[in-house]
This record gives structure tokens, sequence and C-alpha cells, in this order.
């Protein structure tokens, strides 16, 4: 028999891909998935994925599905920068990593590879260039969401002290085709409609296929108690959004916005939201640590498997012409080929 590979948040961004890429391997994958998640990211491999339903919070469904695993994939995450949504994350990001290691360590699962974030290494006013040796320090640029994958990611460092075997990676900014409504891929809808402004800072891009790709690299290798940054490009945020603007053929943003005007910006957005019961499209976070520049250091991966990644340009050229060929246009979702 096949080894059993472990897959949660199988039908999210980096989770979708993930999957793709574990099936084309002929792995045996079984994913889990929630009895309402959309399925339009992994439609073309869902007969290739055992699916199991249930919850990272759920822990007896949890732990059905985690018998006779040999590795796992911990993809399952909430990302938001609304205050309303801090409790939920915390509790999902937290409680439910912390569920998926104790589950490893009582069932004697081999390995575990745990999708973190850059966020979770920590920032401070005067960081502007940080690498894995970074340690985490409190600090008002690090968001809700920051704070969750650091304590997330405390978990996974707890597990590994009690034995089990894992490996972390920590992303930057994931861009590519997915759900145009929600997470970075919706740039390019927020971009597509116009934006004047652009904010001062800068920070990290990479591709979510090379996100996939490393991450199985890692599992696969004997590497083990690390974390590696994925990261192809340090970019202003400037410059990422003209050159997507460009691919999208429209007009890129000319206008630096910063200081007191993009702190009335966030405060109009957040009163809109409210106003309309939407997520904001920017908040006091997001606003906050636009406007610095802080840029990762993609060595240790590079040089662990040899590993080369995709130029973001190539990058945002593929998801802009599949966004212009599928949003409005009644299709909720694509992936990238490759």
């Amino acid at each position: 028999m096949k080894k059993i590979t472990f897959v949660t948040g199988g039908t999210g961004f980096v989770g979708a891909y993930l999957l793709r890429y574990l099936v084309r391997e002929g792995a045996h994958v079984r994913a889990l998935k929630r009895a309402d998640s959309p399925m339009d990211l992994v439609a073309e491999i869902a007969d290739k994925v055992e699916w199991v339903e249930g919850d990272i919070l759920d822990v007896p469904s949890l732990e059905a599905a985690t018998q006779g695993v040999d590795s796992v994939y911990h993809c399952a995450a909430t990302i938001s920068f609304d205050p309303r949504d801090r409790e939920r994350m915390m509790k999902v990001n937290i409680e439910g990593t912390a569920n998926v290691v104790n589950l490893c360590l009582s069932q004697n699962i081999r390995r575990l590879l745990h999708v973190s974030s850059v966020a979770a290494l920590g920032r401070e006013a005067d960081t502007t260039y940080v690498n894995e040796a970074v340690k985490w320090s409190d600090s008002t640029l690090n968001s809700n969401y920051a704070i969750s994958k650091f304590k997330a990611e405390c978990e996974v460092w707890r597990g590994a002290a009690e034995g089990l075997d894992v490996v972390v990676v920590n992303p930057s900014i994931i861009v590519g085709s997915g759900y145009w409504e929600k997470g970075s891929t919706a740039l390019f809808k927020t971009i597509q409609k116009g934006m004047k402004h652009y904010p001062a800072g800068g920070t990290g891009f990479v591709d979510v296929r090379d996100v996939a790709k490393a991450s199985i690299g890692l599992m696969n290798s004997e590497i083990s108690g690390e974390r590696f940054i994925l990261n192809s490009e340090n970019m202003t945020w400037q410059d990422f959004m003209v050159l997507t603007a460009t691919q999208l053929q429209v007009a890129p943003p000319t206008q630096l916005i910063q200081g007191l005007p993009l702190e009335i910006f966030w405060r109009v957005e957040w009163l809109r939201s409210r106003l309309l019961g939407t997520q904001p499209i920017l908040t006091r976070e997001t606003v906050r640590n636009s406007a610095h520049t802080i840029y990762y250091d993609n060595t240790k991966i590079s040089e662990a498997l040899d590993f080369q990644f995709l130029p973001i340009a190539a990058t945002v050229h593929e998801t802009a012409a599949q966004f212009v060929a599928t949003y409005p246009k009644g299709v909720r979702a694509d992936v990238l080929t490759g």
C-alpha cells in the first residue's frame, strides 16, 4: 500500500496547488474539507483525492481523518485583517494547529510540514531585511494575523520539542490565480477597478506554484527542524501595482499616498464596510504595514534545494490573463498550470 499523505486546507489557495502536484506525482492523497467547502480550484483532480469531511477544530473528525497517515501538510488557516475576524482567526490558526500537532504526535505520524507566513517572523519599525534567523518581537506592526501565525508556529516548534519531525515554510505575499474575491488574489480585482494611489512601502512576492513545489521538495528531503522563507522577489508596492495594472490594461496608480491622507483613507473604508456589511478593502493594519518596506531573503531555500523561483513578472502576466478571461463572467476561480 502507498503511504498516505494528508493535507489540511486542500480546497484553499495553497492547498489546491499542492494537491495538484501531489496527484501528479502519484501520491495517495487524503484531504480534509468542510461540508460546504467550494471545490472550484480542485475540480480537475477531485476524483483523484480521498476527501474526508471534518474541521481542524473538530478533534474527533481530525483524528478519524489522520488514521494511517504517514505525512501531513498543514495548509489550513484563516487570513483576515478585519478586526471583526480576530477571535475566529486566533482560534482556527492557533488551536487548529495545536490539534494537528497533537494528533501527529499521538498517531505517530512521521512528518509534518507547516505552511506559515513571513508575517510570523515579526517586524519592527526599523526592520528592513528579514531572514530565518530574525527573532519575534512585539511591535505595533504585527497584525492580528501575524500574531496568530506566530503562535501557530509556536505550537509546531512545541511539537518538534516533543519529538515530531517538522519543517516550516514562510511564504511572502502569494501571487497566482485562485478565488478572485479574497486573499492576495483579490488584488487583481482591486487594481482592475482602478487605483490612483500607491503606498510608500515594499515587500516580497512569491508564485503560489513555487510555494507548493518548495513544500513538496522539503517534505521529500531529510531536512528537519528548520524554517524556510519562500520569496521570489522583493518589490515596492508601486512597482507591483504598476506591473499588475499594465498586464490588466488599466491605468496604473500614479500618486503616492502617505501620512494623514492614508490614515483618513482606511477610516473611510472602515465606515463604508460597516454601512454596507462588506469586508473592508483596506484596514488600519494593511495600510500601516504597506507604508513600510520589509524585504525577505530567499538564500536558505535556494541553497538547500537548489530552488529556482519563477519571476513575478511572469506570474502576474499569467494571472492577469486568467483574471481577464474568467472574471466576472460567472467563473469564481481559476488555477495556473505548470
